[in-house]
């Protein structure tokens, strides 16, 4: 049997675990003056002169050999002989930057990632191995990993267009439009043409913001420019769609269609247009015509999005089958899956933290009266949130913020704000101290400055709204830095935003959507840690039914008007006329009238959903709504 010494690292990167993932780290950098981490590397013991010399005139021959096998495409030879130095010399720089090369063509991106790390470990500056870090933990949905390096390639070459560019395609994936923009512009201003890939990411950022005919400017400069560019047609036909602009739509389409007529993109983003007009049966065939071969199966955005059609058309079975195929599929190709452990722990430690017997002893900030203020919507994805967000900003007094990454961002400074060596939320106990004590109006600035900074609550607002999808894990943060602002938490059916979750790809809640039974675990888990919130903090929570919305309307509406303090106005009952553009995954919903379809559509899936009963008929019950 072989030696866990001798074994290969289960990366696979075809070096032995100890001279890879099991290699121990190299010492941390100490500023000798300081004792402090972060300036000087601790010197490694001295190597013999004559020996050190002997082991590079023997590596310079191998690293050529190695080399000169990568440029004539000879991957094997190149492989082998770069695991063979790095055996002896695990940190060799060239040799874990060939070897990721060889690695990343195979399409091992556990290896890959092994290479890298210890290539940067050793060379933090090598800017090549912090693009491709970021690209595969981007490609992988590891956004917070990704972050780390693309940050980090601004700090080293701020005058650099790639590092700007790394940048603003991390907050483009991160749905951070502000952030993306600023950075596409810094890649343009510093670079010596306009590359088409920064100007694609410009005008999808801008169309987020609602820029709608910058955007489009941008588009008809791209396909001049580069007519036979399939994907910016696509995102030129898909502003339009949004944009509510159909027949602009398939014109453009039929651009695409000349061009590539084979184009999967092209399908499903006809389908697309084609479903938003209801022409169902021919946004099937589009899909179809995209699979001319049987044998070829339909990618998984094009299965969910051909089962929102069948579901529209009645057809729930079949609906369900694509669904739940779609979600199979995407996970066999590599999508990430729910982050259990992550998301319990995190659950228990704020449980643990906030409790009346600790927050009765902390202060709460003050609200502002020089700012427009928050109003927070909370609930589970597709639960409605939109609906309400398009609703309230129908008003003057009320500006849509939709998905804000804020309290998030909060949560992850907190400990730097606030000077604290502890994580978030244990970091919170810091205003404690006499020091600190003013520590929740800093963070509560914090949000402020941000959401300033992305634009939000001009023209005379007095609100504006943060509609993130489960911000209700941090309704404990929101109550020590905003104590005055309105929790609208949004409540849907259950089992209605289980066919909404299998219907419908997001990354919410720790991938929780990738299965039907981990979204009813994670919506459990939200649930109870609001219970929880609730008993322990005063708040002004108002829990709005999603139900309610859609079958009372006016007297739901008012109330929710009064309950934020802002005169109720008709117009506000017409919402799809909000001309706003909604930059969230239920944009085309708000934009028709309201429809009571969405109410109660668990019972066409009543026994596909049996599997999350067992997890959700507590929950069912505890919020008064019925399983049958």
């Amino acid at each position: 049997m072989e030696s866990s010494a001798q074994a290969l690292c289960r990366c696979g990167s075809g070096l032995r675990a100890a001279k890879c993932c099991d290699i121990e780290p190299l010492a941390p950098r100490v500023a000798p003056e300081t004792g402090q981490a972060g300036s000087v590397r601790t010197p490694r013991p001295p190597v013999d002169p004559d020996a050190r010399a002997e082991n590079h005139q023997q590596f310079a021959q191998k690293i050529g050999e190695a080399l000169a096998a990568f440029e004539r495409a000879d991957a094997a030879t190149a492989a082998r002989i770069a695991v063979e130095v790095l055996e002896a010399e695990p940190r060799h720089g060239a040799m874990l930057q060939l070897l990721a090369r060889i690695r990343e063509a195979e399409r091992k991106p556990a290896a890959v990632r092994a290479l890298l790390a210890r290539l940067l470990e050793g060379d933090p500056t090598n800017l090549w191995a912090m693009n491709r870090l970021c690209q595969l933990e981007l490609s992988q949905g590891n956004l917070e990993k990704a972050e780390i390096h693309a940050r980090a390639a601004v700090r080293l070459a701020p005058t650099l267009p790639q590092a700007h560019n790394l940048m603003a395609m991390l907050m483009t994936e991160a749905h951070q439009p502000v952030v993306a923009v600023h950075h596409c512009r810094g890649a343009l201003e510093l670079g010596d043409e306009r590359y088409p890939i920064v100007l694609s990411n410009l005008a999808l950022n801008l169309r987020r913001l609602g820029r709608v005919e910058e955007a489009r400017s941008l588009y008809r400069e791209m396909t001049a420019a580069a007519p036979d560019n399939v994907r910016t047609w696509i995102a030129f036909a898909q502003l339009e769609e949004a944009d509510r602009r159909f027949e602009a739509a398939h014109a453009v389409l039929d651009e695409v269609e000349r061009r590539a007529p084979n184009s999967s993109a092209l399908a499903l983003t006809r389908a697309t247009v084609l479903g938003r007009q209801g022409r169902y049966e021919e946004a099937l065939g589009a899909l179809q015509r995209s699979r001319r071969d049987e044998t070829v199966r339909l990618r998984p955005v094009e299965q969910l999005e051909r089962g929102r059609l069948l579901d529209r058309m009645g057809r729930y079975d079949e609906a369900w089958a694509d669904f739940a195929a779609g979600k199979a599929r995407a996970l066999e190709l590599g999508a990430p899956a729910y982050l259990r452990d992550e998301a319990r722990e995190l659950a228990e430690r704020l449980r643990q933290y906030f409790r009346r017997s600790r927050l009765d002893l902390l202060p709460r900030a003050p609200a502002r009266q020089d700012v427009p203020q928050p109003i927070f919507i909370l609930g589970f994805p597709r639960s409605g949130t939109t609906l309400v967000e398009q609703t309230l900003s129908s008003v003057d007094a009320i500006a849509a913020g939709d998905e804000l990454p804020l309290l998030r961002e909060i949560a992850a400074v907190a400990p730097r704000l606030l000077a604290s060596p502890l994580p978030y939320p244990e970091a919170l106990s810091e205003v404690w101290l006499g020091d600190r004590r003013h520590g929740f109006e800093t963070l509560r600035d914090h949000y402020l400055l941000r959401a300033a900074q992305m634009g939000l609550g001009g023209e005379g607002a007095r609100f504006f709204t943060d509609k993130m999808p489960l911000n209700e894990v941090h309704m404990g943060l929101i109550g020590l830095i905003f104590p005055a602002a309105p929790l609208l938490h949004v409540i849907r059916h259950p089992l209605d935003v289980m066919v909404s979750a299998m219907s419908n790809f997001f990354t919410h809640g720790g991938y929780c959507a990738s299965k039907l039974e981990t979204a009813a675990t994670h919506l459990v888990l939200t649930h109870d840690l609001v219970a929880h919130y609730r008993t322990e903090m005063d708040l002004r929570y108002v829990p709005v039914r999603y139900e309610d919305v859609v079958m009372d309307q006016e007297r739901t509406v008012r109330g929710l008007f009064e309950a934020i303090g802002v005169a109720f106005e008709e117009k506000a009952l017409r919402f799809e006329e909000n001309t706003r553009y909604a930059r969230t995954a239920s944009y085309a919903q708000v934009t028709e009238k309201l429809y009571d379809r969405s109410c109660y559509r668990f019972r066409n899936y009543r026994r596909h959903l049996e599997p999350a009963l067992p997890i959700l008929a507590p929950l069912i019950e505890r919020l008064g709504y019925a399983i049958d």
